[in-house]
């Protein structure tokens, strides 16, 4: 009987003092406010949403979203990612047992009798500098890297899918007011045509009436084109072919209206800095890239000690079928670094300034998703003061240009006036939708920002 006790103390004693080598994983300090500096004043009748964009309460919205986040490439790309490395996950977590190996051979003689052998070898790698454990933390980092990053993709998915419905809606919203300030400019040229055949008005008047339906009508090109763009960019996210009709836009009805419709009905859950930090997975993403970044020093700073192999093989050979000889072996190897130039050190080094780099880089995401609920915020402020300000200068708007466009028809009061009224108010109207959409993109970007 062969026995192995000396061997098996050895490795016993190297198992137990066997320590991860590297430091462990420290949060780094992070500026936390107790809160933001602005709070949104939320409508008595705002109602609770499980998804943030069903608050816009718009149909099309939410299949657009929902198309998005199914049919989506760079989802689908990010999930296979997060398969990836669960994988390695597992094959880290296998890197603490033995490998096992086989072989076979046979050899067939002209001249006596044939032979045949067959062999198994093993190794078991003993942990005794730590460096499979902290191999096996890095990749359990990179697996929630992974994760979260899909997470992340999905909440981006999500906002440019709505960000560029808005701007489809916004583009046919602008549209269908071009039509009706065609429309009214074209009867301000009748009447300035049938004065000016009746010597009630200058062909200056007629004139100036025709530029400003021309320059009207030109604006018809940049919102074509803005349409265009936002179905395009639709159907990438959606991964459908570009310039075909939509699938998720099938049972919407062709036909604009002026009233752009996307209010937001919903409460935004702004709540504390503490809560975001919790909830933003683009800084679980940089966190977790730090703990794999940390996990990677203790693999450069274990090459610094010695490694344990424990490898072995059992061999038979074989002559007419019959065994003739049958070997066993186990045998322990001790690989002790000595010299080499300093890699080993530069490649620690290296290790070092990559975690620290990670460490700045999740300090800079922390900032920036403090910057972009704080920014939020005040958009939708300043968005919502301009839209009301905005409604009240339509409404003045259409009464002032009525009131003069009587007084004209009498010759009480100068084209000159009644064209200002018009420019006003049409310029007035655009200025409102685009304002609408505004806020309905600043609604878009907070919810982003909060990750809600």
């Amino acid at each position: 009987m062969i026995r192995f006790t000396p061997l098996l103390a050895l490795v016993s004693a190297l198992a137990v003092t066997a320590c991860a080598a590297g430091p462990d994983y420290m949060p780094p300090a992070t500026p936390e406010p107790d809160a933001f500096s602005r709070t949104l004043d939320e409508s008595s009748g705002a109602v609770s949403v499980s998804t943030w964009w069903s608050g816009f309460e718009d149909p099309t919205l939410a299949r657009v979203v929902e198309a998005a986040l199914e049919a989506n490439l760079d989802v689908a790309q990010s999930a296979q990612r997060l398969a990836a490395a669960e994988a390695l996950l597992g094959a880290a977590g296998s890197d603490f047992l033995p490998t096992v190996d086989g072989g076979a051979s046979y050899a067939l003689r002209s001249t006596g009798a044939d032979s045949a052998g067959a062999s198994l070898s093993l190794s078991q790698v003993i942990d005794t500098n730590g460096r499979l454990r902290r191999a096996q933390e890095r990749a359990a980092a990179e697996r929630l890297a992974a994760q979260f990053s899909l997470e992340d993709i999905r909440r981006l998915t999500a906002a440019s899918a709505a960000t560029l419905y808005v701007d489809l809606r916004r583009a046919r919203t602008r549209l269908a007011l071009l039509d009706t300030s065609l429309e009214l400019q074209q009867r301000t040229l009748d009447i300035v045509e049938q004065r000016a055949q009746a010597g009630l008005s200058a062909d200056l008047d007629v004139r100036r009436a025709t530029a400003d339906l021309a320059r009207t009508r030109a604006q018809r090109g940049a919102l074509e084109l803005q349409e265009a763009r936002a179905r395009n960019g639709l159907a990438v996210l959606i991964a459908e072919v570009p310039g075909q009709p939509l699938a998720v836009l099938a049972n919407e009805s062709d036909a604009s209206t002026e009233a752009l419709d996307l209010g937001y009905r919903a409460a935004l859950p702004v709540g504390t800095p503490t809560e975001l930090l919790r909830r933003r997975p683009d800084l679980r993403v940089a966190e977790a890239r730090l703990v794999a970044a940390t996990a990677d020093i203790g693999i450069q700073a274990a090459d610094l000690y010695p490694s344990l192999r424990l490898p072995g093989s059992i061999n038979a050979d074989f002559y007419d079928g019959l065994s003739t000889n049958l070997t066993a072996s186990l045998s322990a190897v001790l690989d002790i670094p000595l010299f080499d130039f300093g890699r080993r050190r530069a490649e620690l080094t290296a290790a070092e300034a990559r975690a620290a780099e990670a460490a700045l880089g999740y300090q800079q995401a922390v900032l920036s998703a403090l910057e972009d609920v704080e920014t939020g915020l005040v958009a939708i402020e300043s968005v919502q003061a301009r839209l009301a300000d905005l409604e009240i200068a339509v409404d003045e708007g259409e009464r002032a240009y009525g009131q003069l466009n009587a007084l004209y028809r009498e010759g009480l009061a100068s084209f000159i006036d009644v064209l200002d009224a018009q420019r006003t108010l049409i310029g007035s109207r655009e200025a409102l939708v685009d304002t609408q959409a505004n806020l309905a993109s600043a609604i878009i970007e907070l919810n982003l920002a909060l990750a809600s």
